[in-house]
């Protein structure tokens, strides 16, 4: 390691002064002017990363749903998959060492990970279209290359392009090309193949009217339209040349306020759907003939996903088993579609990504969507290759087409992390050949009415819960008072659970009307207020 290189260097991209930064699920996240260090630290960690793994790591620069002013950056593991967390640790603490510690950090990650500094590194780096992910790129590379490393820089890509370029990289191009063509045309085949095998439905279903939040989705989507077929007309919103990203628009802006984003006019019963900004979100929406909006979050879309492969599966005959994975946010009416209708196993596991994602690994199908709209299906190894000899060899022709069918689905998903674009055509193939509209996927359930609340406290660390976050362990007399609250109203449930980013405990209830949700919630955030040590004027009932 050059020392002196690397003291010139991070000289030119100075931490400020008691400035403290947590890796979390979404990496680092913060206002976009200080985040310069962290940019080149980065750097200097994906490099190290990729001598450790002895495999191309991934940088992406964007702080996703997040305000425009604010950016973040977030390491790609090798196959695709986010960062190992004990190197989430190492991250945060080489993002907050001070200028003289740096170089006595660096030593130590090298010496506890076991990295080989006589190894090449090669790092691939992707960014969002905020106006500082230019600069802030610049400095990952400064990073990188102070460690001698070799970088390939993507230039503006969505989030899970850059986690499908690093996967195919790493396989040597067994998952694909590593280039952004090979990503359009591994998906944009796979979704023309299953489009074919439907009977054909009338012109109105094909029409998609698409709001990019005005961020990077809206750039890859038009690059991508040359590819699909004639049948899918896509029509793109919110495309960032007149508004700010993520401004009154996007998949969180939806979800959140439960309304049709700006810039995006809707009629009756047409199929609407929102990305969020770096395009790893995606979620549904329509109005009915009477003007009310109903929303189709990530727990519908799981469903939809779920009932056709369930049927696919089915066909094949194979012993494949099939599983949903979901967080306590998923909503109860879903949860009990899947388990009492589908009859289709359903596992809880706590908040963020990587629990979904870890635990569809223990499935041969493991389909996993937070409410959010985040997700996407895991196939294990041994079913994909079951798959593919079925489809290439099955002598009984109905076994064949169902394998087939499944074996372009394997190439439509993006298996590496929730992808908008891959999630987009995966939806609109199912609903093509089920010639279901929009009103129909919607009626598979109703939701049950729920709340989200926020309380703030003193230290969100005095709560800790147990059974993927759906039980409060402390403070005492918490969980009690949450399970005589919840007697008292119908289909209801509740569940509070400290923020991972800010001193807040999030409340989530459920009941059988809107009012009682309410009712419940409110509830809920007096008993956090008065036991958990609430800062600020007592929660008001809604």
């Amino acid at each position: 390691m050059d020392f002196e290189a690397l003291k010139k260097y991070s000289a030119l991209h100075p931490k400020p002064a008691g400035l403290t930064l947590q890796y979390g699920t979404a990496g680092f996240r913060s206002k976009a002017e200080q985040l310069d260090h962290v940019m080149f630290r980065m750097g200097l960690l994906a490099a190290l990363r990729s001598r450790a793994t002895g495999s191309t790591i991934g940088v992406m620069v964007t702080a996703s749903h997040n305000p425009e002013e604010d950016n973040g950056v977030k390491l790609v593991d090798p196959l695709g998959e986010m960062l190992h967390p004990s190197w989430e640790e190492y991250a945060t603490q080489l993002a907050n060492a001070e200028e003289q510690e740096l170089q006595k950090t660096l030593t130590e990650i090298c010496q506890k990970a076991a990295v080989n500094q006589q190894k090449d590194a090669s790092v691939f780096l992707g960014r969002d279209t905020r106006p500082s992910s230019k600069k802030l790129s610049q400095a990952v590379i400064d990073g990188v290359s102070v460690l001698g490393g070799q970088y390939h820089d993507y230039g503006l890509v969505t989030t899970p392009q850059l986690h499908y370029v690093v996967c195919c990289q790493n396989t040597r191009g067994q998952y694909g090309k590593p280039t952004l063509e090979g990503y359009y045309q591994k998906l944009s085949k796979a979704f023309m193949e299953l489009i074919k095998k439907s009977p054909g439905s009338g012109e109105g279903q094909r029409h998609l009217k698409i709001d990019c939040a005005n961020g990077i989705g809206a750039l890859k989507l038009s690059e991508m339209q040359p590819y699909l077929p004639k049948e899918v007309l896509v029509h793109i919103y919110n495309d960032g040349t007149k508004e700010k990203l993520n401004h009154l628009c996007g998949a969180d802006f939806v979800k959140v306020h439960q309304k049709p984003p700006k810039g995006l006019d809707m009629k009756p019963n047409e199929r609407c759907c929102s990305f969020d900004g770096d395009a790893d979100r995606i979620v549904y929406y329509y109005t009915d003939t009477a003007g009310h909006f109903h929303l189709i979050d990530g727990d519908k879309i799981a469903t939809l996903i779920s009932i056709f492969l369930k049927e696919l599966l089915a066909k094949v005959g194979q012993t494949l088993k099939m599983a949903v994975i979901q967080t306590a946010y998923a909503n109860g009416s879903s949860t009990r579609y899947l388990e009492e209708t589908l009859q289709v196993p359903v596992h809880c596991v706590k908040t963020g990504v990587k629990h979904l994602h870890h635990k569809a690994q223990e499935f041969d199908v493991g389909v996993y969507f937070e409410a959010n709209g985040h997700g996407t299906v895991l196939f294990s190894k041994a079913a994909e290759n079951t798959i593919r000899q079925l489809a290439k060899e099955e002598k009984d022709d109905a076994k064949r087409e169902a394998a087939q069918v499944l074996e372009n689905l394997i190439d439509l998903i993006n298996q590496t992390v929730g992808d908008a674009i891959s999630d987009m055509l995966v939806i609109e193939a199912i609903l093509f050949l089920k010639g279901l509209t929009v009103h129909q996927w919607d009626a598979f359930y109703t939701d049950f009415p729920n709340r989200l609340l926020k309380v703030q406290v003193a230290d969100r660390q005095v709560i800790d819960t147990t059974d993927a976050e759906r039980r409060a362990v402390t403070p005492p007399g918490l969980q009690e008072k949450i399970d005589a609250l919840v007697k008292k109203y119908k289909f209801s449930r509740a569940f509070v659970r400290p923020s991972g980013t800010e001193d807040v405990v999030r409340i989530y209830a459920e009941a059988d009307t809107q009012e009682n949700a309410d009712a419940l919630a409110h509830e809920v955030s007096l008993a956090v207020y008065h036991l958990a040590g609430g800062r600020g004027a007592p929660p008001q009932p809604l």
